[in-house]
């Protein structure tokens, strides 16, 4: 007896060691859908922002101090009208610089013209030698060059002391300020952005994919849809400009479209759509119904034999409202499911899903194709 004790503690510790069993992985009730092939109306859209046609960023032709800016953001300005002002001080002495150098150097030309005259008088005499006459008539042409030269130099000091004040080359909007007053600012320097009144633009980015499909679309009016933010109105566009090169960011290519002359206003978002003819022979799914696995595009089909589920990889062809278009990988007749596609495992069983309170003949008949148009749904549980 004292020996079948320990023997019957070691048969009790091996049981308590021992792994339990797994339980088996619960039958999951899946919502379907039975595919079925349907003709889609394919449409691609983009994100815009409206722009101008044309923008400037306007800056003084001459160095100096920022003292006076005299529009802000926002602002509507008329072709020539005052936009800022540098100190015209140094300016304004090299004006008078220039002019007093035009002065001496008119006086310096009369008083060679006159003793030119005299020098003649004496050659015809002959009281000096034709040498010395060619000589006072080369002194009296580099005084002339010389005067010549003082007007333009003048001139040019004149139109820098004009350049004192910055004016609005084209009418137009002041979209943002680059300096403010006190600045020192180098020739060339954009005091601020002017959004050029006129037509209009929507600017938008599209993938390396579309960008070939966007150059043919170059000039073709109507080939592209604007629809503003907040506003249900479409409005036709035309493809003006596509990049010759993608962005080295972002890798996509910037395409504005021609909008015309319209009221919305500058920087306000927008949506372009593409629109595509319509394809025959495709599958429409709900987005619930996909998923990512392994780098490709699944969904789970049904195995109506074994009532298992298989990841099934497709080829996205695009999407047409909350519907995912697919452009291969399934064939009519094949269940698929249509929500809570997270939660299956490949190979796990599964069962039809009914409706509370549905007739058992109904959830057996849910098992038989059925259009691709039939419900969609969440699988339970």
């Amino acid at each position: 007896m004292r020996r079948l004790l320990p023997l019957l503690s070691l048969t009790v510790l091996l049981a308590a060691c021992s792994k339990p069993e797994p339980l088996p992985e619960p039958v999951r009730a899946v919502r379907t859908l039975t595919v079925a092939a349907s003709s889609a109306s394919l449409a691609h859209d983009y994100p815009a922002e409206i722009r101008a046609r044309a923008e400037s960023r306007p800056a003084f032709r001459v160095p100096g101090q920022l003292v006076k800016r005299l529009v802000n953001v926002g602002d509507v300005v008329k072709a020539g009208q005052p936009l800022a002002q540098i100190d015209p001080g140094d300016l304004r002495l090299g004006q008078q610089a220039a002019g007093a150098a035009l002065n001496a150097a008119q006086a310096q030309l009369a008083f060679n013209e006159a003793e030119f005259k005299r020098y003649q008088a004496l050659r015809e005499q002959g009281f000096i030698s034709g040498v010395e006459l060619e000589r006072r008539e080369a002194a009296l042409k580099a005084t002339r060059a010389q005067a010549e030269q003082a007007i333009a130099q003048a001139k040019l000091q004149g139109n820098q002391a004009g350049y004192a004040v910055l004016a609005a080359e084209v009418a137009g909007i002041v979209t943002a300020v680059d300096a403010e007053p006190g600045t020192v600012l180098a020739a060339g320097t954009p005091v601020l952005r002017l959004a050029h009144d006129g037509p209009r633009d929507a600017v938008f980015s599209v993938p390396e994919d579309r960008a070939a499909a966007m150059r043919g679309l170059l000039g073709k009016p109507g080939a592209l849809q604007l629809r503003p933010w907040g506003d249900g109105a479409l409005a036709p566009a035309t493809v003006r400009e596509v990049a010759a090169a993608a962005d080295p960011v972002t890798r996509t290519f910037l395409v504005r479209a021609d909008i015309g002359r319209t009221d919305l206003r500058l920087g306000q978002t927008a949506t372009v759509r593409v629109a595509q003819p319509p394809q025959p022979g495709v599958v429409k799914l709900p987005l619930a119904a996909v998923f990512a696995q392994g780098g490709q595009t699944s969904v789970w089909v049904v195995d109506r034999a074994a009532m298992a589920v298989q990841a099934r990889p497709i080829a996205v062809g695009g999407a047409e409202g909350n519907l995912v278009v697919v452009a291969g990988g399934l064939q009519p007749g094949e269940a698929v499911v249509t929500a809570g596609v997270h939660t299956l495992t490949p190979g796990q069983k599964v069962r039809w899903y009914a409706e509370p309170g549905a007739a058992a003949s109904t959830t057996a008949a849910s098992s038989a194709p059925a259009s691709a148009t039939s419900a969609t749904s969440a699988a339970s549980r």
